[in-house]
């Protein structure tokens, strides 16, 4: 397994079963080229089996910290540690950055991603509602 650094959208269009949704390559050129934005895949050969992405966020108060937005892997590459050494990298990323803290949010009822985030040394900070606004497209 190989963890690189996303370059083009024509990546992200190739790892699209990784996502929710197929990957759309003017989107994925904009989150690339977006400053702060980053996105590691983890490979096994050629093929994407993984995928983390990191937002820094910046407020006048705290300075930079690291959103850890998404992780996925695929279903047959789970429970490799797969997940664990994409939080590491990305982690690893947010340290080199200068970020004081980063941060992911997680429903309270998915044990494989907490026992992932865990596992890297992330801490619960409790229980949190997350509010949503949907807009149309």
């Amino acid at each position: 397994m190989e963890i690189r650094r996303a370059t083009g959208p024509a990546e992200l269009v190739a790892a699209s079963p990784l996502f929710d949704h197929p990957a759309r390559p003017e989107w994925a050129e904009a989150f690339l080229r977006a400053s702060g934005h980053h996105l590691f895949l983890a490979y096994e050969g050629e093929l994407p089996i993984g995928f983390i992405t990191g937002i820094e966020m910046l407020h006048p108060d705290k300075g930079v910290e690291m959103c850890l937005y998404e992780l996925g892997v695929a279903e047959p590459y789970r429970r490799r540690g797969i997940a664990r050494a994409l939080i590491e990298r990305l982690a690893a990323l947010a340290r080199e950055r200068g970020c004081y803290d980063m941060w992911v949010g997680v429903d309270t009822d998915n044990e494989p991603a907490l026992a992932a985030y865990r596992s890297t040394g992330g801490k619960d900070d409790g229980t949190f509602a997350m509010i949503t606004w949907e807009f149309p497209r």
